[in-house]
């Protein structure tokens, strides 16, 4: 479980004023001290962020984050880092001082619980701060709440019990290829290995795809694209073909046309977002000019190399495709722009290390501000001509959505 990316676990994040004790309440969640305590206010700066196996339900983690009425030199900084968890949180922990129970601070943060769409649990902290009898009179006033103490432990296993409840109510993740294919299926998985390649590893999507189909019965075969040809003559009634997006259109030629043909990158486009606003997207490139600007969405730094994806193979193509020079800025991990509406199309990395929330909502908001969006393996299928083969996988005609 400790092996497990932070983009495949549920974010439970923590929110709350300063000093209403979020830091002593993750530690005491994680049985480790891994945020600072301190009587000062406005101790979190930087959300921290650390994962664990909650048992049964297996792997999150967990995000202490600063408090909303920070009023320090560095509070305005502090907020708006705490308001950017909120676009990939999966389940919040509002936390309340047992001392300071401010309900119109607790209003406009669940305001933007309602708008990110994020279930959450609303906790007492710090119960150990006042007589018995004075505690009951405010749980009779605040039934839905939990009240515990992060010094005691009074509380806590009621937390993570309600905790489980709610993830085990939330949708599962889509498998990436397993309920696309029947147990015993075969698949190649097509691995270039150039200068993008690192070294004596493969990158985690094709990782990723092998533990699938593996957890599913479906037998996978891993090929560079030199010996694909070969391999399809080496392996009989062959399912299908998982390619990397940028050897899309010489792996198309060497497929043959019975045999359906799709991404990594597209597999994750339908696991981590929203698929079919993803091909909506790839058709808005027919009415780009030379005055648009486009904005590529990495989820991970990397070397650039001559021949990066996002930075390199895809602008080119497009540049071809419009005939003409088009802008192109970058954002990197969590900086997704405020100010998307300045954008004529927006291009998605395959989010394998951002989790589905994150992309979700990055959608979600393209879709508020009428900007169109992609992704890396769909505008690759789109810009050399087979995104109506590479979709014959997923059942969808191009017809239905458009």
């Amino acid at each position: 479980m400790n092996l497990t990316p932070n983009a495949n676990r549920k974010h439970i994040a923590i929110y709350g004023k300063t000093n209403a004790g979020k830091s002593s309440l993750i530690n005491k969640l994680l049985g480790q001290e891994v945020s600072l305590v301190s009587e000062k206010e406005g101790t979190t700066t930087d959300p921290v962020q650390k994962a664990m196996e909650l048992i049964p339900v297996g792997p999150v983690l967990f995000i202490d984050t600063a408090g909303f009425n920070d009023e320090s030199d560095l509070g305005e900084i502090r907020t708006k880092r705490t308001l950017d968890i909120l676009k990939r949180t999966d389940i919040a922990i509002y936390v309340f001082d047992i001392l300071d129970i401010d309900l119109d601070e607790f209003t406009k943060v669940k305001r933007s619980f309602k708008k990110y769409n994020i279930p959450f649990i609303t906790v007492v902290n710090q119960i150990d701060k006042i007589k018995e009898e004075e505690l009951e009179i405010i749980k009779e006033k605040y039934k839905d709440y939990i009240f515990l103490s992060a010094v005691t432990g009074e509380g806590i296993e009621k937390l993570k019990e309600n905790l489980i409840r709610i993830l085990k109510e939330e949708d599962e993740d889509l498998p990436i290829v397993g309920d696309l294919l029947p147990y015993d299926s075969k698949v190649i998985l097509v691995v270039p290995i150039d200068s993008e390649a690192p070294k004596g590893r493969l990158i985690l999507p094709q990782v990723q795809c092998i533990r699938d189909c593996l957890d599913h019965g479906i037998k996978s075969y891993v090929v560079r694209d030199t010996e694909l040809k070969s391999a399809l003559e080496d392996i009989n009634n062959v399912d299908l073909v998982i390619t990397d997006s940028q050897a899309f259109r010489e792996v198309d030629k060497i497929v043959p046309k019975e045999i359906k043909l799709t991404s990594f990158s597209m597999l994750f486009a339908r696991q981590k977002g929203d698929f079919e606003e993803f091909i909506r997207g790839a058709f808005k490139i027919k009415d780009l000019n030379k005055d648009s600007k486009i904005l590529i969405a990495e989820s991970c730094t990397h070397n650039v190399s001559h021949e990066d994806i996002g930075r390199v193979k895809i602008p080119k193509l497009i540049n071809k495709f419009v005939g003409a020079e088009l802008t192109y800025d970058y954002s990197i991990f969590h900086d997704f722009p405020e100010d998307i509406d300045r954008y004529d199309l927006i291009i998605h990395c395959g989010a394998c290390m951002i989790n589905r929330k994150t992309v979700i909502n990055r959608v979600n908001t393209c879709k508020e501000k009428n900007v169109p969006i992609t992704n890396y393996g769909i505008v690759l299928a789109y810009l050399n001509g087979i995104l109506e083969r590479s979709l014959s996988l997923f059942n969808i005609k191009i017809d239905d959505i458009m």
